[in-house]
């Protein structure tokens, strides 16, 4: 295994190898920078030209995008209130505020070092346990899963901003959201009212756009006021701040990469709730966890930190069992199809070296990103100061490019609209919007799960030691942010 390890550092540290790596970092800059798109599509973007490429260079051209994609997504998630990814969600709730108080180059440093620490801790994880992963994946069922997506609701109170009742019903409405089109376990479409363009549901690219960007453009525009309401030069808002606070949260960051790397190689999870899981942990497990959701930093390294690490852990099931553990690695099966690879348990020994190389290159590309981003940072960072009607054209028509990639339909744009101004009409009301976007992307989960879990077991499932287990860390940690919050309202 070390002799196959350090092969495959030298494999990496050729000169044509590391000139792929660092294509990839590039456009994985470039895509992770534009709303809506993600690694999935950069990696897609790249998969035509690996034909008849050299196995080593290939795969360090793929691997370098979706290493750098989850860094670079934080830039609009930082600057603008958008999501950059779906993994850069919970991000915007700290991130945003932040920019707000013109502390963004601080917020966007640390969320960069806390992304290299994490992906490097993921990729390092990910070589420990690579041996002993197989049972790990094996132990996890529909009842286990279903569990997991019950703790990724659980962080709605976290999220409701003091109005329990109205992020409940926000969530609520998010899982109604997601079960427009076709039930994951029956053949039914639902809430389609005839339109072709729902069959399929409503893309989350286009909910998470309509959610955060359409209301945020439509106020900077009805208050006349820059992103950055506070100017801030150097000092608290800068960039050695932001790596100074990743430094003070050091604990926060492995804690969460560890996490990150946990709930990667479950396959079914994926990035959409990495992030919101990590978020609600650092908040429920602070002591004053009420700061997060106003421009607390930790509010920006947790998600940060477990979202790189998470493609580390999805990398397992992928090499292991041939079974996607995101959508990155999804088109990863792809590229290893064209390359002539098998993924499964013999990638472990035919190709133990290929295996060790992707290893390795995550965690360079995840360096390399930070160096990249951070370059750049300084001059995208302004864009917080820009007019908002100089500003707002030009973001619309991001916003409307990122809406329609995802099903190439008039319809994305129609949803996009009527999402958006729906959500700035609850955004006036007072109703948080984050739940609603946790609803939404845990109802298949939840829904498929436990129709699998009655269908197989009955309702023994309930009896499972790891839905047990789950359950209990759910009830803790939902119990120990109440004792928090009343500690923190008490006079």
């Amino acid at each position: 295994m070390i002799e196959a390890a350090l092969g495959a550092i030298a494999t990496l540290a050729t000169p044509g190898t590391l000139g792929f790596v660092l294509l990839g970092v590039a456009v994985g800059l470039m895509v992770g920078i534009l709303p809506g798109l993600g690694g999935t599509v950069g990696m897609s973007l790249a998969l035509p030209f690996i034909f008849g490429m050299d196995p080593d260079q290939a795969i360090a051209l793929l691997i370098g995008i979706a290493a750098v994609v989850h860094t670079a997504d934080t830039f609009p998630s930082v600057l603008l209130g958008v999501p950059g990814s779906s993994g850069s969600q919970a991000t915007i709730m700290d991130g945003y505020p932040l920019a707000r108080q013109g502390q963004a180059t601080r917020a966007l440093s640390a969320a960069f070092f806390a992304s290299m620490f994490g992906g490097v801790v993921g990729a390092l994880c990910v070589f420990a346990i690579l041996p002993i992963a197989r049972p790990m994946v094996l132990a996890f069922g529909s009842p286990e899963l279903l569990m997991l997506a019950v703790l990724g609701l659980s962080m709605v109170g976290i999220l409701s901003g003091g109005q329990p009742a109205r992020g409940m019903a926000m969530a609520a409405l998010g899982l109604l959201l997601g079960s427009v089109g076709a039930a994951p376990s029956t053949p039914f479409y639902r809430y389609t009212f005839g339109s072709l363009y729902l069959y399929d549901g409503i893309p989350l690219a286009v909910l998470a756009l309509g959610l955060f960007a359409l209301p945020e453009i439509l106020d900077l525009l009805a208050k006349g006021e820059r992103i950055a309401t506070e100017d801030t030069k150097g000092g608290k808002g800068g960039a050695l701040q932001g790596f100074k606070d990743v430094l003070a949260s050091r604990w926060l960051v492995a804690r969460s990469a560890v996490l990150g790397v946990g709930v990667g190689f479950i396959p079914g999870l994926g990035g959409s709730v990495v992030d919101w899981i990590s978020y609600g942990v650092a908040a429920r497990t602070s002591r004053d966890g009420d700061r997060f959701g106003s421009g607390d930093i930790r509010g920006v390294i947790a998600p940060e930190s477990s979202n790189n690490a998470k493609e580390g852990g999805a990398l397992i099931p992928t090499l292991l069992f041939g079974i996607p553990g995101s959508g990155t690695t999804a088109v990863l099966l792809g590229g290893f199809v064209v390359l002539g690879l098998q993924p499964g348990p013999r990638m472990l020994t035919d190709n133990l070296d290929v295996t060790l190389l992707i290893i390795w290159t995550l965690a360079l590309a995840n360096v390399f990103g930070t160096l990249a981003c951070l370059s750049v940072s300084g001059v995208v960072a302004r864009l917080a100061r820009v007019p908002p009607a100089h500003l707002a054209p030009f973001l619309l028509i991001i916003m409307l490019a990122g809406a329609y990639q995802s099903t190439r339909s008039w319809g994305d744009l129609v949803a996009f609209v009527v999402i958006g101004v729906c959500a700035w009409f609850l955004r006036r009301a007072k109703f948080p919007l984050p739940p609603l976007l946790i609803g939404f992307v845990l109802s298949t989960s939840v829904e498929r799960n436990l129709f699998l879990s009655v269908e197989r077991y009955g309702w023994s499932w309930l009896a499972h030691p790891g839905v047990l287990v789950i359950t209990a860390l759910t009830v803790a940690l939902t119990w120990g942010s109440m004792r928090i919050s009343e500690r923190a309202e008490a006079p």
